[in-house]
């Protein structure tokens, strides 16, 4: 623009080629001679949108004076000018109508919802925002749900307590109402529905008794599979008799008597020499079967020791120590989905492992004897209570949001949901968004020693556990939780082996550690069908 209006003030002689594009040719006068030519334009678009008016502009080449091929002043170059700039303008015009027209059926064709004139980071906003509030009502029904549950529960067990209440009442306004000679006998009566309505009693007490053998005829867990190597051993007791475990040629597990069968020496105190394990005192080499296979310095002699039916599973190492023959089935106590575990840890404790399975299953205890651990701050309920089913060792304690469960014949396995470390969150585990898995094996050593095998799982933090030396502190927080109920635990034993009784008045939080007795009694006792053995 500036070129032009210059040139027509030094009256050049100016005329526009084809395409707007000026060609310079030197003339004989020393001038400029050029060409005006206007180019063929393709056809208006014919279709108009909402934006029309303001491309509403009349083609200006009808009015273009015909001076192709002339020589031209100064003002019919400025008037070729003038309609040259008004076509420019025109043609930008419908350039920009056209775009826009094709933009506008690329958005009918992609997106019916833009015609609204919506930016597509507008409607992203949006979409995020509906999802995001579907994603909380789906949250929320989910916590309704377990809000129902909860009060369903807590429902059967109000009516629980009425209909014992007014059994109690019934039976003694009967009591009441009959004649004075028979009053020892309604007394009596009464007493019997009294004991029914409370929990019945236990009689735990005195010192401990040998175990019967019918309780040797499970599956327990002894040992955990990573601390287990080719050339290690690990020395167990069970059931008062020494064993070892070590792995054999084919890198499977054995278990055998931790004693030579020829002067009586702990096997665990020498080493493991290609799959066998060798006696410190005089070399007797023992397979995985108890079948000695060395005698250095000897003639071989046909010499067994005692072996145990041992298997590996799920990074744990089990043995049947009973005289029936195995189950085929070994159970598995592997964490929930989504939990990684983060520490396993063995340890020897002086205590007998049903008063540590006793303590296991109890919650109520911890606001008053945890209070320097894990429940610290916690406040004391005004009622606690374990919701379980009629038949079964599992359930979830109220008001925490803990689910636990007794394994048997000695593994207690427990979920608990928490907010942040000390923390619990919510009123049971569905509501929580993060969770700890515990696994508590408590294997019979003696009848005053049990060995502990613990296992912690969590379902957040995976890189916590390439933390370094973090198993050191995963032991260190377990050994101070574990002191705390010892020292209780260790004075129950002293006092039960002197004649107290350990469940002499059971309540209601006592339910899943009555039901244990009572499925130990019936292991002990024969019994056919063992009690709450249906599956939750």
């Amino acid at each position: 623009m500036n070129a032009i209006a210059t040139a027509a003030a030094l009256s050049l002689p100016l005329s526009f080629c084809k395409s707007s594009k000026i060609k310079y040719r030197k003339g004989v006068k020393a001038g400029f001679r050029v060409f005006a030519v206007l180019e063929e334009e393709a056809s208006l678009v014919e279709k108009k949108s909402a934006w029309g008016p303001l491309f509403d502009v009349e083609d200006p080449r009808s009015k273009v004076p015909q001076c192709k091929g002339k020589f031209l002043d100064v003002n019919q170059a400025l008037e070729v000018a003038r309609y040259d700039i008004q076509y420019c303008d025109w043609r930008a015009r419908q350039d920009l109508l056209t775009i826009m027209l094709l933009h506008e059926r690329v958005v009918e064709v992609l997106n019916p919802l833009a015609r609204d004139y919506k930016s597509i980071g507008t409607m992203k906003k949006e979409l995020a925002g509906l999802q995001e509030e579907l994603a909380q009502a789906h949250r929320q029904v989910h916590i309704s749900e377990a809000r129902v549950a909860t009060a369903l529960d807590k429902l059967a067990y109000m009516e629980e307590l009425v209909n014992d209440r007014l059994l109690l009442d019934r039976t003694t306004k009967e009591s009441e109402q009959t004649s004075p000679s028979s009053s020892s006998s309604s007394t009596q009566s009464l007493d019997t529905v009294k004991r029914r309505i409370s929990r019945k009693s236990l009689n735990v007490s005195g010192p401990v008794q040998p175990y019967h053998p019918r309780l040797k005829n499970f599956w327990y867990p002894v040992a955990f599979s990573t601390g287990l190597t080719d050339d290690t051993m690990i020395p167990i007791d069970c059931f008062e008799e020494p064993w070892v475990i070590f792995r054999g040629k084919d890198g499977k597990p054995g278990c055998v008597q931790n004693t030579c069968a020829h002067r009586a020496c702990p096997l665990h105190l020498g080493s493991v020499n290609e799959g066998r394990i060798q006696c410190p005192y005089h070399g007797w080499e023992y397979s995985t079967d108890g079948k000695c296979e060395k005698m250095p310095s000897t003639q071989l002699l046909n010499v067994k020791i005692k072996s145990l039916p041992c298997f590996e599973k799920e990074g744990m190492i089990w043995v049947w120590p009973g005289s029936d023959p195995p189950s085929p089935t070994l159970p598995s106590l592997q964490p929930p989905k989504g939990f990684q575990i983060h520490a396993e840890i063995v340890m020897e404790l002086p205590v007998e492992h049903g008063l540590l399975l006793d303590n296991l299953l109890d919650l109520a205890h911890a606001p008053f004897t945890h209070t320097s651990t894990f429940a610290k701050g916690w406040t004391v309920p005004s009622l606690v209570k374990f919701l379980t089913p009629a038949s079964g060792l599992q359930g979830y304690w109220d008001p925490y949001p803990i689910d636990m469960e007794f394994r048997p014949p000695c593994m207690v396995l427990s979920t608990i949901g928490i907010s942040k470390p000390g923390k619990l969150e919510g009123q049971n585990t569905k509501q929580c968004a993060t969770h700890l898995h515990q696994l508590h094996v408590c294997l019979p050593s003696s009848r005053q020693k049990t060995r502990l095998l613990y296992r912690m799982s969590l379902d957040f933090a995976p890189l916590l556990k390439h933390v370094p030396f973090v198993d050191r502190l995963w032991r260190h927080f377990a050994e101070q939780v574990l002191n705390e109920d010892l020292r209780l635990v260790v004075g129950q034993q002293e006092r039960m082996i002197n004649g107290a009784n350990v469940w002499n008045w059971p309540v209601s939080y006592d339910k899943l550690g009555v039901r244990y007795r009572l499925w130990r009694d019936a292991v002990e006792s024969g019994a056919k069908q063992l009690p709450f053995s249906k599956p939750m």
